[in-house]
């Protein structure tokens, strides 16, 4: 069901809708998925500042274990922090939504600057970083380079990538492993011991960690695969080189 209400932290607000579903007493209760605020992101420039969807999924996943937020820290990463009884409108919003914040609680995990993202904006930068790894590392130049220090030893070199060509792959397929998106489910099969692991980054990192891995592996890969090539190709990519100075 989809159920209008008023947000009462904001009571001159728009109506804004819930996904609900009714247990057997016929009481609401509230899906992960229904949006508990919005915050705008912070590595966007004032020109092009972007809004991030927080859901209440997210919100219980940062009160959770490894983060367990406090109400200070909460309050920062939602932007309440500054506002007028921003720890008291907090706990009730959160109540409201199924979710307690005791009083006084510690933080349970080192405060990284990956703390201070919603998954939305973490993921975003993940993205970008996929995006800029693809069209701008220098694989072909840098695989280029390798192999005229292999000249009289090809065969040699073969082989060092046809091992790690497997190793590459091994690693690729224990990290798919690990949470899909925002799906914090163990699938059927999978090692759990490996899942609850790559969960634990996961969470830490909201959504960045992972993917950013995975990017880090893919440049390596593309990297291993260029070295097979017999012919030194003269062609460049990830840009062009220049000479280190900026122009107007």
């Amino acid at each position: 069901d989809v159920i209008l209400h008023r947000d009462r932290s904001n009571p001159g607000g728009a109506m804004i809708s819930d996904e609900r579903n009714l247990k057997n007493n016929g009481e609401c209760e509230i899906s992960p998925n229904s949006v508990f605020c919005h915050v705008p992101g912070r590595l966007s420039l004032l020109s092009s500042t972007s809004k991030y969807k927080v859901s209440v999924g997210e919100v219980e996943r940062r009160l959770s274990s490894p983060e367990c937020l406090n109400a200070s820290l909460l309050g920062g990463v939602l932007r309440r922090a500054k506002s007028k009884n921003g720890g008291k409108s907090l706990r009730e919003k959160l109540e409201k939504y199924g979710l307690s914040l005791p009083a006084g609680r510690r933080k349970a995990a080192s405060v990284t600057l990956l703390t201070s993202l919603v998954e939305g904006e973490a993921s975003h930068l993940a993205r970008d970083f996929d995006n800029v790894s693809k069209t701008e590392f220098p694989v072909r130049r840098l695989a280029q380079y390798t192999r005229r220090q292999y000249t009289n030893e090809k065969q040699a070199l073969a082989a060092k990538v046809e091992a790690s060509l497997q190793l590459v792959k091994e690693f690729q397929d224990l990290v798919r492993f690990g949470p899909s998106g925002m799906s914090y489910e163990c699938e059927p099969g999978v090692d759990k011991d490996v899942f609850n692991g790559l969960r634990h980054f996961s969470l830490v990192t909201h959504g960045f960690g992972t993917p950013t891995i995975t990017t880090a592996i893919n440049v390596f890969h593309r990297y291993l695969e260029e070295l097979l090539q017999s012919q030194d190709n003269k062609d460049s990519d990830g840009g062009p080189i220049g000479n280190g100075k900026c122009t107007s």
